[in-house]
């Protein structure tokens, strides 16, 4: 169906699958549990898009919050780096980090993980820093700048070792957009969802590795 959408409306569904599958196969990496990933796109370039993942963990200790707070604010990094990638992108260093910055601030509607992150920084600085006072706003920014900027790097070192799966499951996700008959006027949206079952039925998502939880570096 993908040869016969417009190139424009086309162009738009990649750039969101990649979004989509990146927060899909970096939320399995860090051992969430994950379901379905659909996208819808309008021929006039409205989109939605969602990657079903369970936010449900046991958290027994402060670490164990640290842990997933971590965890959760790397799933909602990538993406907007997953968004930048490209099959012509050079091997090793895949994220266009400028691009990446961008989406977050604003384009496509990725603001919405941006506040999501705002939040859980100041959870995690407040977690790592009991002791700072309130009234230091100056110190305040610099510790949430450096928690910010630790997780923004482990993630992009993710994204990029897992661009070519992102990619790939992307593209599976684009192929399968069909263009959806609506009541009463001409169809204009093209949709797709692959669901849980039929992507844990793919090689490509059980070869995705199991990443340590402080380290971030595949498991041995």
């Amino acid at each position: 169906m993908t040869n016969k959408m417009p190139s424009a409306v086309r162009d738009r569904a990649v750039q969101i699958a990649n979004h989509e599958m990146a927060h899909y196969v970096v939320a399995r990496g860090l051992g969430f549990e994950t379901g379905g990933v659909s996208l819808t796109v309008t021929k006039d370039l409205r989109h939605q898009g969602g990657a079903s993942i369970t936010l449900a963990r046991p958290i027994v200790s402060i670490e164990d919050m640290k842990a997933y707070l971590e965890a959760r604010v790397m799933v909602l990094f990538a993406g907007v780096m997953g968004q930048t990638l490209s099959a012509r992108s050079a091997t090793g260093k895949r994220v266009d980090k400028a691009q990446a910055l961008a989406f977050l601030r604003g384009e496509f509607g990725a603001e919405k993980d941006y506040a999501k992150i705002r939040e859980l920084l100041h959870l995690l600085r407040n977690i790592e820093h009991p002791d700072t006072d309130p009234a230091s706003s100056r110190l305040l920014t610099a510790e949430l700048k450096a928690i910010n900027d630790s997780l923004w790097l482990r993630t992009q070192n993710i994204v990029d070792r897992l661009a070519e799966t992102i990619l790939e499951l992307a593209s599976r996700l684009v192929e399968g957009m069909t263009l959806v008959e609506q009541w009463g006027r001409a169809a204009d949206t093209y949709e797709v969802v692959m669901t849980r079952e039929a992507l844990e039925g793919l090689g490509l998502v059980r070869a995705i590795p199991l990443l340590d939880g402080s380290e971030y570096s595949v498991r041995n």
